[in-house]
Parts: C-alpha cells; structure tokens; sequence
C-alpha cells in the first residue's frame, strides 16, 4: 500500500521522482520513519549510477507545509520534553534532513506545488533548483510561530536568495507568492500547475542527458565552493578533473564532438 509509504520513489530512465507521501496532512516534516526515507532513499541512489537527476515533489495540494503544529501545540513529537530533550530531538530528528541532502551526490529539483511553509520553505532550499507553479506560496514563517529555523533554514535561505532577502524573509515571516519568488532567485522559473511535472521533467531530462559521473563531481564542486577557499577548490577540482579525463564517457563525448552525433554515455 503506497499510503503508507512516506516518500513514494518513481524512476523513468534517469530520472528519479520522490514525492512527499502525507497529501492529509500538507506533507508536513513529521517522524523517524520520514526522516529514514530520506537517508534510505538517498543512499540507494547514491549507490545507483543509472539514476542521474532527481524531482522532489508534494502529493495532494502543497508541497509540504513544515512541522507539525499540531504535535507543536500539544507537545508531542519533536516538541515535547525539556529544552535539552528537544535539543536532542531535533539533532536526531529533522535536522537528519538537511544532512541527507548534503551526501546527496545527483542533482536535485524541487518541483514546488502549492504551499512551500517554514520547514517545506527550507526544504525547497536544499535542492539543487527550484521550479514553481504559478499558484505556490513560500513563507519562512517559524517567527510568526515564535521559534526559529531550527532545520538550517538560516544557513540555507541566504545561500539562495542573499542575506537582504533573506533577513526579510524570516524577520517578517511573510508569506511570498510564485512571482515574488521568482524575482528574488528564490526559484528558476514559474510555469502554470498543469505543467508543472512535465518542465520539471524536462529540465530534469536536460540534465540526465550529460555523463552521471561527471554531474556528481561537478555537484560535488559546486556545493563545496560554498564553503572552501580558492586554492582548496582547485585541488579539489584538479583531482576531479584527473579523473574525469580517464573515463569512458569523456572519450565518448569527444568522439562524439568530432563525429558530430548524439553521444551515448554509460557511467564509466
């Protein structure tokens, strides 16, 4: 029964597409079983080289509306116990999250339907790009609750849209619609809800098309230029690039360059 699945896991050639499985409940960020999919999912295809690019997704009509309020009000969950408890409970819980993500090797997108709130904001953050329907909502909303990003939302919100917006963002806790979003970098494009899935599976194709193993060290090197030097970055690059040299699917690109044809590429 995929009712009871927390994350459901669909792949069509490349492309791999996860969706956030709790439609009655916004898709909210909620339970060691979700914070296990997560790590388990991105493992497996971590360890799978035909899958290339992956689409995260919300079923029902949001993408996923943050933490639990209701666990919140009624102390339960994450937030019940004393401050060190709950402490422990989200270095433990949630914050499994952003650090799955973080080993995450493919790229990733975020196709945002519908509500993208607190955590589910912080969640569209930690993929790789961010697509939107034109009838989303994004808020980082955790002060008008009176708590704080407590997922890395205040690591992760600057990176994508700067510290200006981002203080606004989560100083104010306002809700921001599609059009705004875009204007601020906080998503790549709008595109109409019907159409969502299918530009998300394109630019996802579009990605898919480029050799597996060069998109993971080139993924690799992006995410790791936030936070190196210059000169760590480019030993890092140079390795990288070593390697990339002696692969299968570099010669197949070149052979391809000057035969002028599509190339076919197998993750060697």
């Amino acid at each position: 029964m995929t009712d009871s699945v927390p994350i459901l896991y669909q792949q069509t050639g490349n492309v791999v597409t996860l969706t956030l499985n709790r439609p009655d409940k916004r898709n909210v960020l909620s339970g060691d079983e979700l914070f296990a999919a997560f790590e388990d999912l991105f493992a497996r295809i971590n360890a799978d080289l035909s899958v290339r690019v992956v689409i995260l997704t919300g079923a029902g009509k949001s993408f996923c509306a943050g933490g639990d309020v209701k666990e919140m009000r009624d102390k339960e969950g994450m937030f019940g116990g004393t401050p060190g408890e709950i402490q422990n409970r989200y270095r433990t819980g949630i914050q499994r999250i952003p650090m799955a993500f973080s080993r995450l090797d493919v790229p990733i997108i975020a196709a945002v339907n519908g509500f993208a709130i607190g955590a589910g904001c912080d969640l569209a953050c930690m993929c790789d790009m961010r697509i939107a329907g034109e009838s989303s909502k994004f808020a980082e909303s955790f002060v008008k609750l009176g708590i704080i990003p407590g997922d890395g939302g205040a690591w992760l919100l600057p990176r994508v849209v700067g510290m200006a917006q981002a203080c606004e963002m989560a100083f104010t806790g306002d809700m921001v619609d599609a059009k705004a979003a875009l204007a601020m970098g906080l998503v790549s494009r709008v595109v109409p809800d019907d159409k969502l899935m299918d530009e998300a599976l394109a630019l996802a194709n579009r990605v898919a098309a480029n050799p597996p193993q060069a998109l993971r060290w080139t993924k690799r090197l992006l995410r790791e230029g936030q936070q190196q030097r210059i000169d760590s970055l480019l030993d890092l690059s140079a390795s990288f690039q070593a390697l990339a040299h002696h692969t299968g699917d570099h010669a197949e690109a070149i052979a391809a360059f000057f035969e002028k044809r599509a190339p076919s590429y197998h993750g060697k």
